[in-house]
């Protein structure tokens, strides 16, 4: 086990290439091998599974990998400064914390942990130990998220009145995690990101359409501490496919849409102004409708995850916080878990308390 001996973050030597290993090389597994191959400043020195059928399917297309079995070779290798976890949810944990206890930084996929008590158990160890914690929450690396981000940063849409969330499709109905940690994940990380200010209480509804299975359909409703309201709809029964957030604040209004191929971002200038002069209200409506142009900014194409696989090993190098760092990770679990208990709940308010 590491010795915890500062809480300054660990900088990997600018002129090192960083050694990273990827462990679990199911579905996901294979797309951060990828992107790690083409990021700058890194190599990619292993790959680990408990599946042989998987390693060698990763060893025909990269060759130079070692394929191990057990994770412990990862963690006794001296040449890996890294892992990247994409595993099943209830394995992040244990995985995460024997990573940061051998001195790896980490790289871990979405939602962080199965647990609050999981994720503030990692967050205080990679604080302590100096180690970068970061949480694959990839959409907020894509070039629409962050074109959003830096509008509200920049008061383009105003003091925000709403934020409205759909992510449905007839999807792949898990077995071990709800839709809403599979879907709702990445809503409620993609929000975090966005707004600034941090909610204070969940409410959630859902239904289980199958004789033992999971949620497949919910809704959840975030509040904040003025008139802010969020609303998010996942869906796995869904005929279409549908990943739309809308934003919209006192000045102009957002629409993302990640299945639109071109303009995947919309702003409209629209909005309604109430009018609360006296005197101008006996000439004018209280109610003013503003109907101005629509345009589509122009967004970065560079795939999501490429960006984000450049962003850890950025911040290891330079020993920066991550825009999605463990700190962000837990407070997305957090809403995760306050959804599950106001559903047990019966659709109460369940408050967030940072």
């Amino acid at each position: 086990m590491t010795t915890l001996v500062s809480r300054e973050r660990q900088a990997v030597a600018g002129d090192h290439s960083v050694g990273v290993a990827v462990i679990g090389c199911g579905y996901w597994g294979p797309n951060l091998i990828r992107n790690f191959f083409d990021t700058p400043g890194c190599h990619v020195v292993a790959a680990c599974d408990l599946s042989e059928t998987r390693l060698e399917a990763i060893s025909r297309r990269h060759p130079s990998l070692a394929a191990l079995t057990s994770v412990d070779d990862v963690l006794r290798d001296p040449t890996i400064d890294a892992v990247a976890i994409a595993t099943p949810v209830n394995t992040h944990a244990q995985l995460a914390m024997r990573a940061l206890e051998a001195g790896k930084h980490v790289l871990v996929e979405k939602p962080m942990t199965a647990t609050v008590a999981e994720a503030e158990a990692l967050v205080a160890l990679a604080d302590a130990s100096g180690l970068t914690l970061m949480v694959d929450h990839t959409f907020v690396y894509t070039g629409a998220v962050r074109r959003i981000k830096q509008m509200i940063d920049t008061g383009e849409l105003g003091n925000l009145y709403y934020y409205d969330s759909v992510r449905i499709n007839l999807g792949l109905i898990q077995h071990d995690v709800s839709v809403i940690w599979d879907l709702a994940a990445h809503d409620l990380a993609i929000m975090d990101y966005l707004i600034a200010q941090r909610p204070t209480g969940i409410s959630a509804v859902a239904s289980t359409h199958f004789p033992g299975g999971m949620a497949d359909v919910a809704y959840l409703t975030v509040r904040f501490a003025d008139a802010m309201i969020a609303h998010f709809h996942v869906n796995w029964l869904s005929p279409v496919k549908v990943r739309q957030v809308l934003i919209s604040g006192d000045r102009r209004m957002a629409l993302y849409d990640d299945i639109e191929s071109t303009e995947k971002v919309k702003v409209y200038d629209r909005g309604v102004r109430w009018n609360d002069d006296p005197l101008e209200a006996r000439r004018d409506a209280l109610v003013a409708y503003r109907l101005g142009d629509m345009f589509a900014p122009v967004l970065d194409q560079t795939e999501a995850l490429r960006n984000e696989c450049a962003h850890f090993i950025d911040c290891m190098r330079s020993g920066e916080t991550p825009a999605t760092d463990g700190h962000a990770g837990a407070r997305t679990v957090r809403m995760l878990a306050a959804a599950e208990r106001s559903i047990a709940e019966h659709g109460a308010l369940v408050p967030l308390d940072d």
